[in-house]
């Protein structure tokens, strides 16, 4: 394989790193993993520019079998998921409170770029996941949405092959659209809202993994409702209604041909598309609007062994985000004209 050709992708979280190699160079195009590396994630701005060149120069050990190359050496780009705000176009992120990285932000392309001399990309973690889950799926065209149900909940929207960010990089946060006025307090100072009652740490302060299971909540949970435990069904189907709004949520809006379930809980898999479809189906009884969008039918759960979040976030080193220039500017235009009384 010839130097250069690779694309690095890191999928950085609040505990651990993954970073992918990935060869594009088959004659279909396909996204091919050929090399991996995992550490722990170091926290704070420092913390995790250190943690990212690490990532690298491992996985570039890897890849060169001898631990002499560089990055520099084998890559010819690389592409970050990583959760927070992310400014896409300037390779920025805020509000990566797990990270450790706050309202001051983490120039992190610039300085980790400028750290391994490579060009840099950072994207957000669930919309580099959306890009890889499509190429993996190898949807084209096809418009699709990916919601992450993790330890918190939000989507990442692929229209036409490319991701929607919105001009605010918020687009997909459904996570933090409320569904219930009485529901437990989130994070985000709503109530009620999807991620508070339907993410991973919701479906983990309501259930808690048998005796002997090792188990994380969800997958448990899923388990022992299968297993015929009355309470764990009853809470299975609780979460199953508010997943079935968010996927009706998404299909509403941007009308995507595809809902993909991923994140931490959709490692429950197949009865976890078979409990939100089934959900949608019930909800879809008495209205033949509904009814007729057969929603149940584009659900599909992301595939287990697939790291897509990495593998998107290589795949987004090649066409580096475009800066809203323009964008801003008519908006600008728009606001700050004079209207009629």
């Amino acid at each position: 394989m010839t130097e250069g050709t690779l694309l690095a992708g890191l999928d950085i979280g609040g505990s651990k790193v993954l970073a992918v190699a990935v060869d594009t160079s088959a004659a279909d195009r396909r996204a091919r993993v050929v090399e991996s590396a995992r550490l722990s994630t170091g926290l704070g701005p420092e913390g995790v520019v250190d943690t990212a060149a690490r990532a690298l120069t491992a996985l570039a050990a890897r890849v060169s079998g001898e631990g002499a190359a560089l990055p520099r050496d084998l890559f010819r780009g690389v592409g970050i998921g990583i959760p927070g705000l992310v400014d896409a176009a300037r390779g920025q992120i805020t509000h990566a409170v797990n990270l450790g990285v706050g309202t001051g932000g983490l120039a992190l392309a610039e300085r980790l770029g400028r750290r391994l001399d490579l060009p840099v990309v950072v994207e957000n973690d669930v919309n580099a996941a959306a890009l890889g889950a499509a190429s993996h799926l190898r949807l084209g065209q096809v418009d699709m949405a990916y919601l992450s149900i993790g330890t918190g909940m939000a989507a990442g929207i692929v229209l036409g092959g490319e991701l929607r960010r919105g001009p605010h990089n918020a687009a997909g946060e459904i996570g933090h659209v409320p569904v219930d006025s009485n529901g437990p307090l989130c994070s985000c100072g709503q109530r009620g809202c999807l991620e508070s009652v339907a993410s991973g740490s919701a479906i983990a302060a309501r259930w808690k993994p048998r005796e002997g299971s090792e188990l994380p909540a969800g997958q448990d949970l899923f388990a022992a409702a299968a297993d015929g435990d009355e309470e764990a069904r009853r809470i299975r189907d609780e979460v199953a209604d508010y997943l079935a709004a968010a996927v009706r949520m998404l299909a509403l809006t941007v009308d995507v041909d595809l809902i993909v379930l991923g994140g931490g809980v959709a490692e429950v898999g197949e009865p976890l598309r078979h409990a939100v479809a089934k959900a949608l189906d019930r909800q879809a009884t008495g209205s033949p609007f509904l009814r007729g969008l057969d929603l149940a039918a584009r659900l599909t759960v992301v595939p287990r062994d697939q790291p897509v979040a990495a593998i998107g976030a290589a795949l987004l080193a090649q066409s580096p985000p475009p800066v809203p220039a323009e964008a801003t500017k008519v908006l600008d235009g728009v606001l700050k004209q004079d209207l009629p009384a």
